[in-house]
């Protein structure tokens, strides 16, 4: 089943592509506490989230029961991997290779099939600003802790990679939107503003996303370089918490470059069996791995091979 997806290079350079514990997520600032002043003249209450369509109310229980039938099954760990999942530093390389230089769906005639093709390394080489955005029906209370979570893993993403990566609430060029049905149906003129590049088999294969797509990202590398300048994620936000912080960290974190997901990447959440929620162990240090500066972008993987292998070999010393 996919459950994500990430859109591939297009003819515009545009990349579709579809854990340890987080870190305590800081709250959202509340104004500090001030003498006592004459009262202020009565302003209007901050206006509720809209009503969702019925097609949401029905989707939102849908992924309810998708989310405990996964954890049911033992899925979803949050554990970040353990003895029941070893890794070495062969098995590390062969994974960064797999999912920085190949990417999951390829234009066909117009649209996008799900056909892994072999691709460049990607990254970004200016600083990452990830601004969050909401839908109207989506709840305050679901919007603070959704904006929380992202600032957490945004910082998580910083410390690991090294990279310049902040939050940000206006100007971001990693844009991710929580939506439900109807209003990722109606961002066609948005992602336009956003992205001109956005050709129409991007375009369409997000507002036709089928519902075993949990949700997605794309990335826009102008120059064919391999560096990326603007990226989208779009997050269901029918789904509950856990399916939603999931969706967070895998989309965030494939929009900096590790574009694939593969069967053999474990324990990492760049796999499509849902074994993990999170970002674990081993993604952080593929994640440092994409951002080594002996690596570049716009590297093919026969020039890029020896020097993963050096980096894995020092970041798992001793194995082979």
């Amino acid at each position: 089943m996919i459950l994500r997806a990430v859109l591939p290079a297009l003819l515009t350079a545009i990349t579709l592509v579809g854990c340890a514990q987080l870190e305590p997520a800081d709250p959202v600032p509340v104004p500090p506490s001030r003498p006592e002043r004459p009262p202020a003249p009565a302003v209007e209450p901050a206006p509720e989230a809209a009503e969702p369509e019925p097609e949401s109310k029905e989707l939102s229980a849908y992924y309810d029961r998708i989310e405990q039938g996964l954890l049911v099954q033992g899925l979803l760990r949050q554990d970040g991997g353990g003895p029941d999942t070893p890794w070495d530093a062969r098995r590390l390389a062969d994974t960064f290779l797999r999912l920085a230089f190949y990417e999951e769906y390829a234009p066909n005639g117009g649209v996008l099939v799900a056909r892994e093709t072999e691709s460049r390394l990607h990254r970004w080489e200016i600083p990452v600003r990830i601004e969050t955005r909401f839908g109207d029906t989506i709840p305050v209370e679901q919007q603070t802790r959704d904006r929380n979570d992202v600032i957490a893993f945004t910082r998580r993403l910083a410390r690991v990679t090294g990279h310049p990566i902040t939050p940000t609430t206006t100007n971001g060029n990693f844009t991710v939107f929580i939506v439900n049905e109807a209003e990722r149906r109606d961002m066609g003129d948005e992602l336009r503003r956003l992205v001109p590049e956005l050709q129409n088999a991007a375009l369409q294969s997000i507002l036709d996303l089928p519902r075993n797509n949990y949700c997605i990202v794309f990335a826009v590398d102008p120059g064919t370089t391999g560096r990326y300048n603007r990226a989208v994620a779009i997050i269901r936000g029918e789904h509950p918490d856990l399916l939603r912080l999931s969706c967070f960290h895998e989309e965030i974190a494939q929009g900096l470059g590790l574009a694939n997901d593969s069967p053999r990447a474990r324990p990492s959440i760049f796999n499509d069996d849902e074994e993990f929620a999170l970002l674990t162990t081993m993604d952080e240090q593929l994640l440092a791995m994409l951002y080594d500066d002996r690596l570049r972008p716009g590297m093919t993987l026969d020039e890029a091979e020896p020097i993963v292998r050096r980096i894995a070999a020092e970041l798992i010393p001793g194995e082979s």
